[in-house]
């Protein structure tokens, strides 16, 4: 059967161009904007269109580039939906004021309560669950928690990313949520104090880390690594039998989880589909698509999990409230700066 979806995929660069376009708002059309990448999650717009007859027409780029967009729009922006990627970029849309809240019985139902904003302006729709990587070969003792990262003991091992990378501000966030500013404060200072190398690259750089041997330990999330039991993914494929995992905290709070998600555009001139599209993400085929299509998590607990996603194991998430951890990401992105985090 077919798949090849009906999606208009319009860059930044060009929507001027097709402004007209856009504010006509047939009946059977839901405008997207959207900050995931992922060829594919064509899968999963062209299963709504198929469902639904509603035409999904997309326009894609960074998430601070759409919200900008949808800032400057104002009362005349065509956004319905926006979709992104991490708490951090949820929560700068809801501060942005560019989404409305949606009472739904099914999200309500499905998407359990800490995957929500206080105010259900935003929903998760898959997760990543962010954990320790360490070369089995040179770690014989691996950090079983984040805490154990600011051990002396791992001092020049550690590969990490950028403190202005949104994962790595959500973590800090989660941590100043459960134990508080000074407590945040003094494990940042004591990572930093165990970098093998500045800050740079993406999770997949860290990962090459441990290959390459520039560091033994390093943080990334899950769908990264999983992806490589299924894909080729250079600088990590071929040593993955040397990367060990553990998922933190296993006895304390749980295991941070990434959330990517979306809400209602505040200004939306197609509600209706809006929510039909939002409450489709959460249906059990939408969620088996995400675990299936990009390696991540569903939401909704209970949905089937991939084969590469499976092969990491279960264990037990942090339920911490994203909403609270979101209000943190300010905070954690200071404490950064006080340690000079790079």
């Amino acid at each position: 059967m077919s798949h090849s979806p009906k999606t208009s995929v319009l860059a930044l660069g060009v929507a001027a161009l097709l402004g007209s376009t856009f504010m006509a708002t047939a009946e059977g059309e839901l405008n997207l904007y959207s900050a995931r990448h992922y060829d594919t999650d064509e899968r999963l717009y062209s299963d709504f269109e198929d469902a639904t007859g509603i035409t999904i027409n997309r326009i894609e780029g960074k998430a601070d580039e759409l919200i900008a967009r949808m800032q400057a729009e104002g009362a005349n922006s065509p956004a319905d939906v926006l979709l992104t990627v991490d708490t951090s970029r949820l929560a700068r849309a809801k501060d942005a004021g560019v989404l409305q809240p949606l009472d739904s019985d099914v999200l309500e139902a499905r998407i359990p309560s800490y995957e929500q904003d206080a105010d259900n302006q935003w929903f998760g729709f898959s997760q990543r669950a962010r954990i320790i990587f360490y070369d089995k070969v040179d770690v014989t003792e691996p950090p079983l928690t984040y805490a154990a990262l600011a051990d002396p003991k791992y001092k020049g091992m550690i590969c990490i990313r950028s403190s202005t990378n949104s994962y790595m501000q959500t973590l800090l966030a989660a941590i100043v949520t459960h134990e508080g500013e000074e407590a945040a404060r003094d494990w940042a200072a004591a990572v930093r104090g165990n970098f093998a190398r500045d800050p740079q690259g993406g999770d997949t750089d860290q990962l090459r880390g441990i290959v390459s041997g520039e560091c033994e330990i390093a943080l990334s999330n899950t769908y990264y690594f999983a992806r490589s039991f299924r894909d080729e993914v250079k600088g990590v494929t071929e040593g993955r039998d040397m990367i060990g995992w553990v998922f933190p905290d296993q006895s304390g709070n749980g295991a941070h989880m990434n959330l990517s998600g979306g809400g209602i555009a505040k200004n939306a001139p197609n509600r209706e589909n809006a929510v039909k599209f939002l409450e489709y993400l959460a249906s059990d085929q939408a969620q088996i698509y995400f675990s299936e299509g990009n390696d991540e998590y569903p939401a909704v607990p209970g949905v089937a999990i991939s084969a590469s996603v499976a092969q990491l194991g279960f264990f037990k998430p942090d339920d911490v409230s994203l909403s609270d951890v979101a209000a943190n990401i300010p905070l954690a992105q200071k404490i950064y700066d006080q340690v000079g985090w790079e």
